[in-house]
Order: C-alpha cells, then sequence, then structure tokens
C-alpha cells in the first residue's frame, strides 16, 4: 500500500506542476501584451519629456553668445606604423 500511496502522490504532482503551467502560459497570453504596453508608453512618456527639457534648455540659451576656450587637440593622430611593404614577385 506505501507503493500505490507514493504513486498516487506522483501522479496528482504531475497533473498539479500541468495545470500550473497551462494556466501561467494562458494568464501570460493575457496580461503579457498589456504589461509591455505600459513599459512602452511609459518610456515613451520618459523620452518626450527628456526631449522637451532638452529644447527648452537650448531655447534658453540660444539668445547667449558662447565662447568655447577648450582648443582641441590640433594635432592628427600619427597612424601606427606595423612594418615595411614589401612587394614579391613570382619566379617561373
Amino acid at each position: 500500500t506505501m507503493e500505490t500511496a507514493s504513486f498516487d502522490s506522483l501522479i496528482k504532482t504531475i497533473f498539479i506542476i500541468i495545470a500550473f503551467w497551462y494556466i501561467f502560459k494562458f494568464l501570460a497570453k493575457i496580461f503579457l501584451p498589456l504589461l509591455i504596453k505600459k513599459v512602452v508608453t511609459k518610456a515613451g512618456e520618459s523620452f518626450q519629456q527628456q526631449q522637451s527639457q532638452y529644447n527648452h534648455t537650448r531655447r534658453q540659451n540660444d539668445n547667449e553668445i558662447r565662447i568655447d576656450t577648450d582648443v582641441p587637440n590640433q594635432r592628427p593622430r600619427e597612424k601606427k606604423k606595423v612594418g615595411e611593404y614589401v612587394d614579391y614577385e613570382e619566379l617561373d
């Protein structure tokens, strides 16, 4: 009787796991698109808010005269010299 009780509980456990799996898939089909839509909307609003703040500060600074005192490095970067180019000729 001990073997049948454990076999029955094994079958019951497997059935519960499968039932939870299908319930989870069903709920994911319903709620996941709503959750994704909410996240995308929130990201869009955040992006628009950042853009409006950037445009607002830019409009305020358009009337100012700006002088950049930082002089970028005028020397072009030297290319790394790997070695000397040798042209080979084929001999017959």
